[in-house]
C-alpha cells in the first residue's frame, strides 16, 4: 500500500471531529426516546439530520478505512450508552459495506456517497434489535422509566414495525445525504469550508 493511501493522523482527526459531531446529534434526538411514540423517529431523525455533517465528513473521505472507523466509533459509541452490542456489530459490517461502496466511486461521487451514507445508517436498527428480540431483558435495566412508559413503548413496537424501521434508516440516510449535499453546495463552498 501506498504512503498516501494509507490512513494519516489527518485522516484520523477528522474521523473524530466528525464522529464527534454524528454522536452529539444522535444524543440530542435520542432525547426525544423518553416519549415512547418518539422511539421509532429516531430511525427518521438521526439520518435524516445527520446526513448534514456527515455530508462534509465525505468531502475529507480520500482513503479506504475512514468510514469503516466512523462506522465503528458510532456502533461503540452506540453500545457504551447502553443500547447493547448490535449497534457494535452493525457498525462494523454497514462501515464496512458503506466505505465499499464509496471506493466504487473512488470517493468522488456523489450519488455513490448518498448510497454509502444510507447504509451506514442501518447500523442505527443495531439499537432497536433488543425491543424485538427480548424486551423483558431490555426494560430489566430501565425500570426507572416507569410502568406506563414501558407498556407504551411495548405497544409501539410491535414485531411487524422491524422492516418499517430498518427501511427508514436506509430511506431517511439517502434523504439526509441528499439535503447535505444541497447545504453543502449552497452554503459550504462558499464558505470554503468543503
Amino acid at each position: 500500500m501506498a504512503t498516501q493511501d494509507r490512513i494519516n493522523g489527518k485522516d484520523l482527526i477528522n474521523i473524530g471531529i466528525y464522529a464527534a459531531i454524528f454522536c452529539v446529534v444522535m444524543t440530542a434526538i435520542a432525547m426525544l426516546g423518553f416519549i415512547p411514540i418518539m422511539m421509532p423517529m429516531l430511525a427518521v431523525l438521526c439520518p435524516l439530520i445527520g446526513g448534514i455533517p456527515m455530508m462534509l465528513f465525505y468531502t475529507k473521505v480520500k482513503k479506504f478505512g475512514m468510514i469503516t472507523i466512523m462506522g465503528i466509533i458510532i456502533g461503540l459509541f452506540l453500545m457504551i450508552t447502553g443500547m447493547g452490542y448490535w449497534p457494535a456489530i452493525l457498525g462494523i459490517v454497514f462501515g464496512i459495506l458503506a466505505d465499499l461502496i464509496a471506493k466504487s466511486g473512488a470517493y468522488a461521487s456523489a450519488k455513490k456517497s448518498i448510497l454509502s451514507y444510507a447504509t451506514m445508517c442501518l447500523l442505527i436498527f443495531g439499537n432497536y434489535i433488543p425491543l424485538y428480540t427480548n424486551i423483558t431483558e431490555y426494560f430489566s435495566t430501565r425500570q426507572s422509566f416507569g410502568e406506563e412508559y414501558i407498556a407504551t413503548l411495548t405497544a409501539v413496537m410491535q414485531p411487524w414495525t422491524a422492516p418499517v424501521i430498518l427501511v427508514a434508516c436506509f430511506v431517511f440516510g439517502a434523504l439526509g445525504a441528499i439535503i447535505g449535499q444541497k447545504l453543502m453546495k449552497k452554503h459550504f463552498e462558499k464558505a470554503g469550508i468543503a
